[in-house]
């Protein structure tokens, strides 16, 4: 142990000891001394602050311990400079972000911010130029000081924000010099895309054993996207969950009193208006109502990395009323709009993780600006509440906004935003629970949903999904639910996908005649599937042979352009034919368990992970969210290899208990670390892989016996 702290203190080498005595670096070692950082025997860290102030200071610095890269990469991201470390192929990409996110907008909206959140700003940056100044070895890639207002460019933490739905293809071909590089043709994927989002779901006093509410945290993302940490201070915070990297706030989790997990919602949140443009001279000009008024014109600089140094683009782009024009539709020029409300954003962020009952969480969504999210919420008074997406705009419902609006009539401009009392939202159900897994609300709890025809058609745009359905028959008509079984819940095994494709493919098999060349070949294969219960496990064969099946019929139905439904008996039995020929090529026989095809690897921190069948893994027992898993694994092939690796799906998942006081269990997939030498880069992988959650050390007296390091930053 005397050797690892000596190692530490070797690795940190503080601004006051290098000779650095300016304002801003005592104002750090002021700071730090307000922190005390907590590392428990998961290498997760507990920060506790004089003020709030010093908690951001300390968890900012803390997760800048653990994966200073990616806290840096979101940031290179969200104000438009991957370009600087990747080169001139992420140009375009910049140039989306820059249309919406511009520097001087920023540092204008944090001069006129509340000076509480200036002071959480400023003690944001601290954190990280703290971290930089200490330890001279980490290079950034980019970003080389961090300041204050650059906090504003991310402020909402899901993980696909607004602006990515803007086509990069379009954007080249408007603003590029000739047209726009061809995409790709489309993958076929050897296993179909993951259905994006997350679970949520909470379970009223009424339907638990110890009459408390409980709260499913289980945000489906790309691995390693989220911290776990705590943050409290002398101030009454105190929040636990996953936080995304850099951000200062805790994205999904809970306080002492209430919790909150956000799912992507099909809430119409963007639109696009084809704006008419007339020419005079060299000045253009769009229609509206009677008016023809003038584009507003700015030029962005895009720097980007080549082999001889720094180079940049300069764009002249344009501006409507609605938004910045990102490409070209029929000789009309297409303006994107969506919310754009930074400072309220980062406000709501913050300022939820210390509402302590359902009024103070839902003053916090009168903001309208986690703008791409439904909120699943439960405190410890019992109230389990819904929130549907929470930034709608007010459209007039005679027009179609599913397709670009004409940008030149009035009647298509917003009308402010949807009230909480507008939008689907449930309180206290009767059903005594409610879930949201990216679906539509209209199943949220069950008999006890809202009404689809209560709502303006654009307040969702989904549908029901597998992964819905499945929700639903685990919550309802269960009255004894503990901890551990809104756990269980959470990973029941069963695919509800597979019910009415494999009874198909079964009756495909009993109709062929005696002579069909595939009747003696699949033979044992169908006996096999008859006997299955439709559920996961790592020494599943039938799991195995079904999922492979399913993707092969998927693809085949693509191809066709028709559904899995439509599909001909033939091409049921030819998919179950190829699927096991594939599993035998691969590994051997078809008879293959799950586990020994499905894995969890973590070799690198590298944001693309190099997978290889050679080195280890660990099996995985759960599947992906296609087959309506709730515990979503989202795997396929990399590098030519026979093994399928997942890259997301569960990444943090918790269970709580609300009460007199708070209990947890948790798993992050892998580890905190993005260390490979930490003891803490992987040490999480077989728990993630079985769902064993570990229980969550909220309280000071739950630490004692399983606290690894306790420190200031810096020392």
């Amino acid at each position: 142990m005397k050797q690892l702290v000596l190692l530490l203190a070797a690795a940190f080498v503080s601004p006051a000891a290098l000779g650095v005595h300016s304002p801003e670096s005592v104002r750090w070692e002021q700071r730090a001394r307000n922190v005390t950082i907590i590392r428990d025997d998961w290498g997760i860290a507990h920060v506790h602050g004089k003020t709030d102030a010093d908690a951001v200071f300390g968890m900012v610095y803390a997760q800048a311990e653990d994966d200073f890269n990616r806290v840096e990469t979101n940031y290179i991201n969200s104000m438009g400079q991957l370009a600087e470390a990747e080169g001139e192929s992420e140009v375009w990409r910049d140039l989306r972000m820059k249309l919406f996110i511009n520097p001087d907008s920023m540092k204008a909206k944090y001069a006129t911010s509340p000076p509480w959140l200036k002071t959480l700003m400023e003690a944001w940056a601290d954190g990280l130029n703290y971290y930089l100044a200490g330890h001279p070895k980490v290079t950034p890639r980019v970003i080389k000081h961090f300041d204050p207002w650059m906090a504003l460019t991310f402020s909402e933490g899901s993980i696909g924000g607004d602006i990515e739905k803007v086509n990069l293809g379009g954007l080249q071909n408007f603003y590029g010099t000739g047209p726009a590089t061809s995409p790709p043709p489309a993958e076929e994927r050897e296993f179909p895309a993951e259905p994006g989002g997350s679970n949520g779901a909470a379970v009223a006093p009424a339907n638990t054993v110890a009459h408390h509410a409980l709260l499913l945290i289980n945000p489906h993302t790309s691995f390693f996207f989220r911290a776990e940490l705590q943050m409290t201070s002398d101030e009454g915070l105190n929040a636990y969950g996953a936080a995304t990297w850099g951000q200062f706030f805790i994205y999904q989790g809970f306080n002492e009193h209430a919790g909150w997990m956000h799912t992507s919602s099909g809430a119409d949140a963007v639109d696009e208006y084809l704006e008419t443009v007339v020419q005079k001279g060299d000045r253009f000009y769009y229609k509206y109502g009677n008016e023809e008024r003038p584009f507003v014109t700015a030029v962005i600089t895009v720097p980007y990395q080549t082999a001889s140094g720094m180079a940049a683009k300069k764009f002249t782009v344009y501006y409507s009323q609605h938004g910045p024009i990102v490409r070209a539709l029929n000789g009309k020029w297409v303006s994107t709009a969506l919310m754009q409300e930074p400072v309220k954003a980062l406000t709501q962020s913050y300022t939820r993780t210390k509402a302590k009952d359902y009024s103070a969480f839902r003053q916090t969504m009168e903001l309208h600006t986690n703008s791409s999210n439904n909120t699943i919420f439960a405190d410890a008074s019992g109230n389990i509440a819904y929130f549907h997406g929470n930034f709608i705009p007010r459209r007039d419902t005679t027009v179609d906004w599913t397709r670009p609006v004409d940008g030149s009539d009035p009647a298509t401009d917003w009308k402010g935003v949807l009230s909480l009392d507008e939008t689907p939202h449930l309180l206290n159900p009767a059903s005594g629970w409610l879930y949201n897994a990216n679906n539509w609300p209209w199943s949220a709890a069950g008999p006890s949903s809202p009404r689809k025809k209560d709502f303006p058609v654009y307040v969702e745009s989904g549908g029901e999904s597998a992964r819905g359905l499945h929700a639903i028959r685990v919550l309802e008509h269960k009255k004894d639910f503990t901890l551990d079984g809104l756990r269980a819940a959470a990973y029941d095994s069963y695919q509800p996908w597979f019910e009415k494709p494999i009874t198909a493919l079964i009756k495909a098999w009993d109709d062929a005649p005696a002579d069909h060349p595939l009747k003696a070949k699949l033979a044992e294969q169908i006996a096999m599937l008859r006997g299955w219960d439709l559920r996961w496990s790592a020494t599943s064969i039938a799991t195995s042979l079904a999922v492979f099946w399913g993707s092969d019929i998927q693809r085949r139905a693509a191809r066709d352009g028709g559904g899995v439904s439509a599909a001909s008996a033939d091409q049921m039995l030819q998919a179950l034919a190829a699927a096991s020929d594939k599993l035998t090529a691969d590994f051997g026989t078809w008879k293959t368990g799950w586990g020994d095809i499905n894995r969890f690897q973590r070799l690198t921190d590298d944001i693309v992970h190099p997978f290889d069948d050679a080195a280890p893994s660990v099996p995985v027992s759960f599947t992906t969210a296609t087959w309506g898993s709730l515990a979503s694994f989202a795997a396929r092939s990399y590098n030519g290899s026979r093994k399928i690796y997942g890259t997301s799906g569960n990444s943090f998942v918790a269970v709580v208990e609300f009460g007199d006081s708070v209990r947890a269990k948790a798993v992050t997939a892998g580890g905190e670390s993005g260390d490979p030498e930490s003891p803490h880069f992987n040490d999480q992988a077989k728990r993630y892989s079985t769902g064993d959650l570990r229980d969550v050390y909220f309280y000071p007296s739950q630490l004692k016996g399983h606290t690894e390091r306790v420190y200031h930053p810096g020392s």
